[in-house]
């Protein structure tokens, strides 16, 4: 097992707009970026799993296989700078994506 922070190059998370933070998870070797697209530990389903969230919160989500990509982005629960919101430019809420294991023996 290794840590997708092992696996990828970039993992980051910005704003979108106001109402949505996107994030993307870049992979430099093809072959690392297809094991971990296969190996379905980013989906939709484990994406809102991981940030406790319904997944109609999800707006998009892409594998996007010119880049070694993959992307999601989030519907905030409130405008980026409003009263109540933890993170003006949702540059911090990557770090649960950090810790995610693949199983690299697949």
């Amino acid at each position: 097992m290794k840590k997708l922070s092992e696996l990828a190059k970039t993992i980051r998370s910005k704003n979108a707009g106001v109402d949505k933070i996107t994030f993307d998870i870049i992979f430099t070797d093809r072959a690392v970026y297809d094991h971990v697209r296969a190996s379905k530990v980013l989906t939709p389903a484990t994406v809102a799993t991981l940030y406790g969230i319904d997944q109609s919160r999800i707006a998009e989500f892409v594998e996007y296989d010119p880049a070694c990509a993959i992307k999601f982005t989030i519907y905030r629960l409130r405008p980026s700078g409003s009263a109540g919101d933890p993170d003006i430019f949702g540059a911090q809420q990557y770090a649960p994506l950090l810790d995610i294991e693949v199983d690299i023996s697949a």
